[in-house]
């Protein structure tokens, strides 16, 4: 525990302060990098350091880490390790007036925070795969269609098609009675509990004390087959409400709303406990998402209770959503097409040729890499200045643990998913406007419901099938390899453009059309 600085610590997990008592998000995300990629490749470590304006300058230093890592397994390992690490020991957890180092405070506080009410849904199971898609509800043949029609135009990976086409194979995957899923943001646009509810799921949600929030997602559970384990805090005397004779009655919906949530930043080591307490084996999930440097307080607590849950128990799944906006190793296949395309843009490649000198209409990949091993993959950079540097520290967090957690034997069911319409994207401007546009460059974007049934479903896999990537016993030539398999990338990488490139234009053409 710290000493002057204590008192001025916010409650929850927050940014360590600097020597000038300022809590930057900046320095903190340069220094974090910084020592991620130090161990592989000290000079980059050096320049990310010496990066003075890290808001403006931080996609470079990304995708050299990510090239820097991908050349071996050994460093894509250490980079995660290193990350999380670095991480771990910056953030800190301030309660009472008290600061802590985050794992620090999660050893502290073990007492418990909340009861728990149960909502169990009235439904019949519903054991079957549809998809809302452009109006329609996709079945059978016609979703099968669609699947493959996505895979041949390059939105996604083929691997992504196998595995919903294996997940139709098998409908008796999706009866999911039985099987436990902790989700951290619970309520977020993006997250699968829906889905899960419906194939019957018992779902342990956390997300912030919004009645609302958690009326619709009761509402959704008494709907379904599934069943809803909600979290309610203890008063000042250590009893939860909605108590009679020691028992929490679950007898009105709206009244249990108006008390259930759990603040995932304040009460980081109370969550814990909380998930500590389902005594059987379960998948924890972390979907959880705020606007800029929130986001990563978000992903920060959600790994410190994911970090202090692995050290003690080994019957735990991980569940991530990687986002297409990030740089990833990928196929060979991948930029061979991408460079076909590109090959074949005709008259309109001569008109743009001009325009490259001001680094707009550049090709995906000017290059490729070459592994250890002799293999010759692609980096696809994909990242976006509008997202922001904390947004790309927070998604890291999530991809450093899931290749940490599985080079050590636990499952991780990270899939890439594509860009979508959330309310995050609609309320920017560029970006709604760019996402408008985007289908004139090959990029598909996707509805929140079409995207989050076919992660669910993608997690389905994952979990049944003992031979996906997901397993750590299922052999990888590259720990890269993790965030390629079952990728649905909307196009991003077999797009002739590199998104950076194009995105300006994008976003021209997504007015004008939105206009018409």
């Amino acid at each position: 525990m710290s000493g002057n600085a204590a008192a001025q610590t916010p409650d929850g997990v927050c940014f360590p302060a600097g020597g000038d008592g300022k809590r930057s998000t900046s320095a903190t995300g340069r220094a974090i990098f910084a020592d991620c990629v130090r161990g592989v490749d000290s000079s980059l470590a050096e320049h990310i350091e010496h990066t003075r304006d890290w808001r403006a300058g931080y996609l470079t230093p990304i995708r050299d880490i990510v090239s820097a890592a991908t050349v071996t397994s050994a460093a894509a390992l250490q980079v995660s390790n290193d990350g999380l690490a670095s991480a771990h020991r910056r953030f800190r957890f301030g309660r009472g007036g008290s600061d802590y180092a985050i794992d620090e405070a999660m050893g502290v506080f073990t007492s418990q925070g909340f009861g728990s009410v149960q909502i169990q849904g009235t439904a019949q199971l519903e054991s079957d795969l549809s998809l809302p898609y452009q109006g329609r509800r996709l079945f059978g043949r016609h979703l099968r269609d669609q699947i493959d029609k996505w895979v041949a135009g390059g939105i996604a990976e083929p691997s992504f098609g196998e595995a919903i086409h294996l997940v139709l194979d098998n409908p008796e995957w999706l009866d999911l009675r039985g099987v436990d899923i902790a989700l951290l943001g619970a309520g977020a646009e993006m997250g699968p509990i829906r889905s899960l509810l419906r194939w019957g799921a018992t779902v342990h949600a956390v997300d912030l004390p919004r009645p609302a929030m958690w009326q619709r997602l009761i509402d959704i559970t008494r709907s379904t087959a599934g069943s809803l384990r909600v979290p309610i805090e203890f008063d000042a005397d250590g009893n939860p409400p909605l108590v009679v004779d020691g028992l929490v009655h679950p007898d009105d919906d709206t009244e249990i709303a108006n008390v259930a949530g759990a603040n995932l930043l304040t009460r980081t080591p109370e969550v814990r406990t909380w998930l500590a307490e389902i005594d059987k084996q379960f998948v924890l999930g972390t979907y959880a998402y705020a606007d800029g440097a929130t986001h990563v307080l978000l992903s920060m607590a959600a790994d410190a209770v994911v970090a202090n849950l692995l050290n003690g128990r080994d019957d735990i799944t991980l569940a991530y959503l990687a986002t297409p906006t990030d740089t990833f190793m990928v196929p060979l296949d991948a930029v061979l097409e991408s460079r076909r395309r590109w090959d074949s843009r005709g008259l309109s490649g001569l008109l743009q040729a001009p325009l490259r000198t001001l680094k707009q209409f550049e090709p995906n990949y000017p290059h490729t890499l070459i592994t250890a091993d002799g293999t010759e993959v692609g980096l696809n950079d994909s990242l976006i200045s509008q997202q922001g540097a904390n947004y790309a520290l927070a998604k890291r967090l999530q991809r450093w643990r899931a290749l940490a957690a599985r080079s050590t034997g636990t499952p991780v069911s990270i899939n890439l998913a594509p860009a979508t319409r959330t309310r995050s994207v609609i309320k920017n401007r560029a970006l709604a406007a760019a996402y408008a546009g985007a289908d004139r460059f090959g990029i598909e974007v996707f509805d929140p419901a079409t995207s989050t049934t076919l992660m669910a479903a993608l997690l389905v896999h994952d979990l049944r099938n003992p031979n996906a990537t997901a397993n750590p016993a299922t052999k990888l030539q590259n720990p890269m390899e993790l965030f390629v398999q079952g990728a649905n990338h909307g196009g991003l990488w077999r797009a002739a453009y590199s998104p950076r490139s194009v995105l300006g234009i994008a976003a021209i053409l997504g007015m004008f059309e939105s206009r018409a």
